[in-house]
């Protein structure tokens, strides 16, 4: 891929967190004047820009971004709705003759893109609203007893004391009858065809990955995060929603209620991130396997690699 724009060739840059997709998508935008278009699920809400690591303002400035920080927290935002996103941001840079560049380590996004989604319809506000407050009046073992009877698929699928998914699947059976699997027959098509982009995992060394991870998590303390969750939690929204499980809003919340120290708060906080970490190495393992793995500081060399092929 030259600086003359040669090739336009999406690029898909995806990796655990912490691992530089950031910096080579702005970097790679800058020289071959692509699109930065975010796949990160955390990324897209405004309300939690420093604790999610999104790029600055003066990157943003510097090249084109796209899908950031454009949902209110308050919104329970998905894959699907994602996708729909992305699709007229993808339409828009391919008729601007630019490079799209995605960049995030949400896989779920990367596998709609490329693989395409189940069709499940959105649901209702009421519905959800009904599911979430049976759900804090009953608890999730009753829940999870309802789910049985009406989707017996999902619930032997679901472990007993996940509320997020248990309630999710309860929401698609009340919102139109039908399970989730019966739904994820019924795909929506993928965005980008095989073969039709650059897929790169930036895989670095984990102990420097996780060393990385906790200077990171410090520097976001010291850069505002903490006042960041403490205007979130003023707002008082559902904690099911996910802007308020994004990794440290849970554990800063209970700081700011006297529950945890500071400090304990971001022991967990950054324990919390590395856990994640490693969840992301083995799931684009397995549910991505046509991403090339490399390590951070060879990322340009192999695109330079995969360009000339």
């Amino acid at each position: 891929m030259t600086s003359e724009g040669s090739s336009n060739k999406p690029v898909l840059i995806a990796g655990p967190t912490a691992s530089g997709k950031s910096a080579f998508a702005l970097a790679l935008a800058q020289r071959c004047g692509g699109v930065v278009i975010n796949a990160d699920s955390m990324q897209v809400y405004r309300d939690l820009r420093v604790l999610t690591a999104r790029p600055t303002r003066e990157e943003e400035a510097a090249v084109a971004h796209r899908l950031y920080g454009h949902v209110d927290a308050a919104v329970n935002f998905s894959a699907g709705a994602w996708v729909a996103d992305a699709a007229k941001v993808l339409e828009e840079v391919r008729a601007e003759g630019r490079v799209p560049i995605f960049v995030g380590g949400s896989g779920l996004y990367f596998k709609a893109l490329t693989r395409g989604l189940s069709a499940v319809p959105p649901i209702p506000p009421e519905i959800r609203e009904a599911v979430r407050a049976r759900l804090e009046r009953d608890g999730v073992e009753a829940m999870h007893v309802e789910l049985a009877r009406r989707d017996a698929a999902s619930a032997a699928r679901l472990k007993v004391h996940d509320r997020t998914r248990i309630a999710r699947a309860l929401e698609v059976v009340e919102a139109t009858g039908r399970s989730l699997a019966d739904w994820h027959r019924e795909g929506l098509p993928p965005l980008l065809s095989p073969g039709s982009s650059h897929a790169v995992f930036l895989a670095p060394d984990r102990e420097v990955l996780y060393a990385r991870i906790d200077a990171r998590f410090d520097a976001m303390l010291k850069a505002g995060a903490l006042e960041e969750v403490a205007r979130l939690a003023a707002r008082d929204l559902d904690p099911l929603l996910p802007a308020m499980k994004a990794h440290g809003v849970p554990t800063l919340i209970r700081h700011l209620r006297g529950e945890l120290t500071l400090e304990e708060a971001a022991v967990i906080g950054r324990a919390d991130t590395r856990h994640y970490a490693k969840r992301q190495f083995t799931w684009f393992r397995h549910q991505l396997p046509e991403f090339e793995w490399v390590r951070p500081e060879a990322a340009r060399e192999w695109l330079e690699s995969v360009t000339t092929r």
